[in-house]
């Protein structure tokens, strides 16, 4: 008689939010329902709980309808994790891993938990090597890695789970292998339900001039490497974990296992406790770091690549993002790695050294998965206009830590573009926006200062953003020269220190 392939939910199990539960009866809806057997995907935030929702639902499947169940992940960490999850709301389930060559004994099992390249490797040899699989569910569905395993399972459904329902291969959309999204709550809802922690983003402007893109679609390694390694990022790096995140349990994402190492030596030089991790680490390594990590209040952890997926340390307090990339999914799995909400823990910061706020959008910005799934052709090219534009110096925020230079000031709000088509459209002369800039720049710069002296070095941090005004003036002409853009730019700061000199005393008296 075939067992039933399930027992009762550990002590230890966690317990499932209200939102949880509703989106595993929604899914379960579907699956029920699904008379055509459609693939479905399933988008939740990460620290939104999709390994605690697909387990429970391997439970209520197995339970109802006493079918076969097969859960795919593309990585040993992922394994290991879902594995727990699953152990824990009281499944039993049969690992798939390379030393497992036949499973003589699969009718005893109703759930099976495998590595795609694995279990690929292993139906290549004999295509009946796992049989009769009703429901397939796949971990982290945006990676391409699972479609070459999909024929093999004709007859079952496909439940994918993902962050980001965005293929990682812009030529071979998720639409072509899932037919339904079901999307969960936004980052923005789960951080006002008080289940995720709120962020605030610090960028630190870098300089990107030379990135190559890679057959990946992202920024190559070597090219990343030519910035990231140079002392001057690791000075910059440094600066800005001593600025915003001095004492708060760190995590480093770094492009390259070089650079992280780098940076490790670069901050032990400095006096700064750090430790490396990486996917050569050892298991006894990992496990030290990780200890390491858990147990010391301020501890950073630089690594690459290696704790993006499978790893929750609910108490890290701030995500330094040293390194620049095109991939949306890649960028929210970096922060999520912060997201984690505690009861001491309502918040957690972000500092951003790859321009990757600007490129991607904030943590918490509202996306519309829907149409990302239906037209990911038209969501990747609004991303790359958005890089396009910041290459030409087109988008800046100011930051935050130019804003405190200047508490006297509440309103930072100035459309260059909105004041050139203003003049243009009365028959004024389009050359007046910059003296209409220089005049808001200058009040600004009076508001906090009684002397010139102080007001130097407030004129010094303005020069992004008075450049940023320069090219969208510059934009507005269709046509300039980079001689006229270094033109603007002198006279710019002529005038501003002009007019300050001629306002304010020398110094103080």
């Amino acid at each position: 008689m075939r067992i039933t392939g399930i027992k009762e939910r550990a002590e230890n199990a966690k317990q499932l939010y209200p939102y949880q539960q509703d989106y595993i009866k929604r899914i379960f809806e579907h699956l029920i329902e699904n008379e055509k057997r459609e693939n479905i995907v399933f988008q939740l935030p990460t620290g939104g709980g999709k390994t605690v929702i697909f387990s429970e639902i391997t439970r209520k499947y197995i339970e109802q309808h006493q079918k076969k169940i097969l859960i795919l992940t593309h990585r040993i960490e992922l394994l290991k994790q879902t594995s727990n999850a699953l152990e824990e709301a009281g499944i039993h389930c049969k690992l798939i891993t390379s030393e497992v060559e036949e499973i003589d004994n699969q009718e005893e099992y109703l759930c099976f938990l495998a590595m795609v390249e694995t279990l690929n490797n292993r139906l290549k040899d004999d295509e009946d090597y796992l049989k009769d699989i009703d429901l397939v569910i796949v971990d982290e569905a945006h990676y391409n890695s699972f479609r070459k395993i999909f024929h093999y399972f004709r007859e079952a459904i496909i439940l994918g789970v993902t962050a980001t329902p965005l293929s990682s291969n812009q030529t071979l959309p998720l639409r072509q292998n899932y037919k339904r999204l079901i999307i969960g709550d936004s980052i923005k809802e789960l951080v006002s339900k008080g289940y995720l922690s709120d962020a605030t983003t610090y960028t630190y402007d870098v300089h990107l001039g030379g990135l190559k893109i890679g057959i990946d679609g992202d920024y190559t390694v070597n090219s990343l490497d030519r910035i990231y390694m140079h002392f001057d990022m690791h000075e910059k790096l440094l600066k800005a974990y001593k600025e915003k995140a001095l004492g708060k349990k760190t995590l480093i994402f770094n492009s390259s296992v070089a650079t992280s190492k780098s940076v490790e030596k670069f901050f032990l030089d400095q006096g700064v406790a750090i430790k490396h991790l990486d996917s050569t680490s050892n298991k006894q390594e990992r496990k030290e770091v990780l200890q390491w990590l858990k147990e010391t209040p301020d501890a950073i952890v630089t690594s690459v690549g290696i704790l993006t997926t499978g790893f929750d340390e609910p108490t890290v307090e701030c995500i330094i993002l040293n390194r620049a990339t095109r991939s949306l999914t890649l960028y929210h799995q970096m922060i999520g790695r912060g997201s984690r909400r505690l009861p001491n823990k309502s918040h957690f910061t972000i500092i951003d050294l790859g321009n990757n706020a600007r490129r991607l959008g904030l943590w918490q910005d509202y996306i519309d998965w829907r149409d990302v799934f239906i037209n990911p052709e038209k969501f990747l090219e609004h991303l790359y206009e958005r890089e396009i534009q910041m290459e030409k110096g087109l988008i800046y925020d100011l930051p935050d830590t130019v804003k405190a230079q200047f508490p006297n000031t509440t309103d930072f709000d100035f459309d260059m573009e909105r004041v050139y088509y203003s003049l243009y459209n009365k028959g004024k002369k389009t050359l007046e926006s910059i003296d209409i800039s220089i005049e808001n720049h200058y009040q600004r710069i009076m508001a906090n200062t009684t002397n010139y002296l102080d007001a130097v070095p407030l004129i010094n941090i303005l020069q992004d953003e008075i450049q940023y005004r320069l090219n969208v003036y510059i934009s507005c002409l269709s046509k300039a020269t980079k001689n006229y853009f270094n033109y603007l730019l002198e006279n710019y700061n002529e005038k501003l220190h002009a007019r300050l000199k001629a306002s304010l005393p020398f110094s103080e008296e």
